[in-house]
C-alpha cells in the first residue's frame, strides 16, 4: 500500500509538471495555444470517427455491438470539427474541466492535511493554506467567464507549483500515514 501511494505520488508530480508547462505555454502564447488545442482535440476525435466508422463496415454482421459503431463514429467526426472550427466553445470547455480538476484537486489535498493535521505531523499547515489557495483558484476561473487564456494559464502555473510542493509533503510522510 505504502508504495502504491508513493507511486501516485510520483504520478502526480509528473502531472503537475505538465500543467506547468501547459500553464507556460498558455501565458506565452496566448492565441497558439487555443488554435492548438482545438486542433490536437478535433483531430483525435475525428481519428476516432473514422477509425469507428471503418470497424462498422469491417465488423457488420459478426458482432452484437457493431450497429453503435457507425453511430459514434459519425458523432466523434461531428465533435471533432465542431472542435476545429468553434475554438471559443473549447476554450470555455477548457477552462470549465481544468477549474473542476483544481476544485477537485484542493479538496483532495485539504483532506490530506486535515489527516496531517488529526496525526499531528508538521507541515499540515502549510498543506492547508496550499489547499485553501488551490480551491480559491479553481472556482476563480469556474465562474469567471471572462477568464483570459493568460489568467488560466498564470493560475496553471501556480496550481502545478502547489501541487508539486503538495505531493513532496505526500511522499514524504506517506509512510507514517499508514
Amino acid at each position: 500500500m505504502k508504495k502504491f501511494l508513493k507511486k501516485s505520488g510520483w504520478v502526480d508530480i509528473l502531472v503537475s509538471i505538465i500543467f506547468a508547462i501547459i500553464g507556460i505555454f498558455m501565458i506565452v502564447k496566448t492565441d497558439l495555444a487555443i488554435k492548438i488545442i482545438s486542433y490536437v482535440l478535433g483531430g483525435i476525435f475525428i481519428v476516432i470517427g473514422i477509425v469507428k466508422s471503418i470497424d462498422y463496415f469491417l465488423s457488420k454482421g459478426k458482432y452484437d455491438f457493431y450497429n453503435y459503431d457507425l453511430i459514434y463514429g459519425i458523432i466523434a467526426i461531428i465533435i471533432g470539427l465542431v472542435t476545429i472550427f468553434c475554438s471559443g466553445l473549447i476554450e470555455s470547455m477548457f477552462r470549465i474541466m481544468i477549474a473542476i480538476w483544481i476544485i477537485y484537486s484542493g479538496l483532495m489535498r485539504l483532506s490530506f492535511s486535515l489527516k496531517l493535521h488529526a496525526a499531528q505531523m508538521g507541515m499540515w499547515n502549510v498543506s492547508l493554506i496550499l489547499s485553501i489557495i488551490m480551491i480559491i483558484g479553481g472556482i476563480y476561473i469556474l465562474f469567471q467567464s471572462g477568464a483570459l487564456i493568460l489568467t488560466i494559464g498564470i493560475i496553471m502555473l501556480v496550481y502545478s507549483i502547489i501541487d508539486l510542493i503538495q505531493s513532496a509533503i505526500f511522499i514524504k510522510y506517506v509512510d507514517e500515514l499508514l
